[in-house]
């Protein structure tokens, strides 16, 4: 069953979720949190602990959880939509939708760069990246949310440029370096301006990713000093290994792993913020659509992957995709806490893995199988076509 956005009914709708087995947080501090219960109203959760300790009178929606994991909806901190659900990238229709069985509710973009035909000129960049942020802000496939319309640096652009773009609505920018804006000067000089405005920023980092773009070394990163280091395991080709160590180490910004990147590049940036004890600054994404197509499950992947590879706990594996991009990119949701966003993503061992439950499963490099998908206190999905099957499922108990 696949839906998009709830809709508002005559009073208010109170999801209550009970019988968890296990809650993910996404705090690194407490990614494992002591509650069974949670409760989410008009879309905003109200209140987590013990079902003995919550009132759920006036329920609208109950889900027996079954004893099953949940965790907060995952968060792609880059994607590269370009109209609707559609990606020209790979002539693709659904992928957002798609990504939404992978547990991923909410998408962040980092520019609209594979639109036929993308605007260079300033007045036409400024205007795309209105469309695209109203466009998105109207239509959520399947029920993501996608934070569109981030233009892309170029050179020409002024102070006012920014504060305009940024009274329309958009909030962040595109990877600077796939514009015409290819040094640290030029590029630190407008991620400040962009930064005045409450407009967060990327940076390509790596060599080129198509023809046209241009390889982002350390020193235009440092340089140019914006939010998130993007895709510092490369995207594809990562930087020589001293340079990430370097970026890891001298730089404060959050520090983005993608799918679409080099493993091994990953591992090292994973381990430099871990000894560094900075593991807060680590964010992941997909960077998808790409040249090597739509991972629906690469966030999924990414926390297996991580998790398996980089010996980490599963569960902080998990609040690296929740509460540690939700914060780095200054989201209401990715967490399982009052006044967040009530949108869920609920796990369990897949069948017929060796793990002995959830968390030993990623921990194996297993997937996790999806069961349900909510989104603002609705239920967007039931068992995900995607994922392999999870050995036990939620109940949508009354609706």
């Amino acid at each position: 069953m696949t839906q998009h956005a709830p809709t508002k009914t005559s009073g208010p709708n109170k999801l209550v979720i009970r019988n968890i087995g296990l809650l993910l947080g996404g705090d690194l501090d407490r990614p494992v949190l002591d509650a069974d219960t949670v409760v989410a109203i008009d879309g905003v959760i109200r209140s987590v602990g013990k079902e003995k300790d919550i009132d759920t009178a006036g329920t609208t929606t109950t889900i027996d959880a079954k004893g099953t994991a949940l965790a907060p909806g995952l968060i792609d901190s880059h994607v590269h939509p370009v109209c609707g659900d559609w990606t020209p990238r790979q002539n693709q229709l659904g992928w957002i939708d798609s990504c939404l069985h992978g547990g991923v509710t909410t998408m962040v973009s980092a520019g609209e760069v594979h639109t036929p035909g993308r605007p260079k000129d300033i007045v036409g960049l400024k205007a795309m990246a209105i469309f695209a942020q109203r466009a998105f802000q109207a239509f959520r496939p399947g029920g993501v949310k996608v934070y569109a319309g981030a233009p892309v640096l170029e050179q020409g652009m002024v102070e006012d440029d920014f504060k305009e773009l940024a009274a329309a609505g958009v909030k962040f920018l595109g990877e600077v370096g796939l514009g015409s804006v290819k040094d640290g000067t030029t590029g630190g000089r407008m991620v400040a301006w962009a930064r005045k405005y409450g407009i967060q920023s990327t940076i390509h980092t790596g060599g080129p990713s198509i023809p046209g773009s241009s390889l982002i070394d350390k020193d235009m990163v440092l340089e140019t000093d914006a939010d998130v280091i993007g895709h510092v395991n490369g995207g594809h080709t990562a930087l020589p290994d001293d340079q990430i160590v370097a970026l890891c180490e001298r730089s404060t910004r959050a520090l983005e792993i993608v799918h679409n990147g080099n493993e091994r590049a990953a591992l090292l940036a994973l381990r430099s913020a871990k000894e560094l004890k900075q593991l807060h600054r680590v964010i992941l994404g997909t960077d998808s659509p790409a040249g090597s197509g739509v991972q629906p499950l690469g966030i999924l992947r990414m926390i297996s992957m991580l998790s398996s590879l980089g010996e980490i706990p599963a569960e902080v594996a998990i609040c690296l995709a929740t509460g540690n991009t939700a914060n780095m990119r200054c989201l209401n949701c990715g967490l399982i806490a009052a006044g967040r966003e009530a949108s869920f993503v609920f796990l369990d061992v897949a069948q017929q893995s060796a793990g002995r439950n959830l968390l030993d499963s990623i921990q194996k490099g297993d997937l996790a199988g999806v069961g349900m998908v909510i989104t603002d206190g609705a239920v967007s999905i039931q068992r995900s076509r995607n994922t392999p099957p999870a050995t036990r499922a939620p109940e949508l108990v009354r609706a």
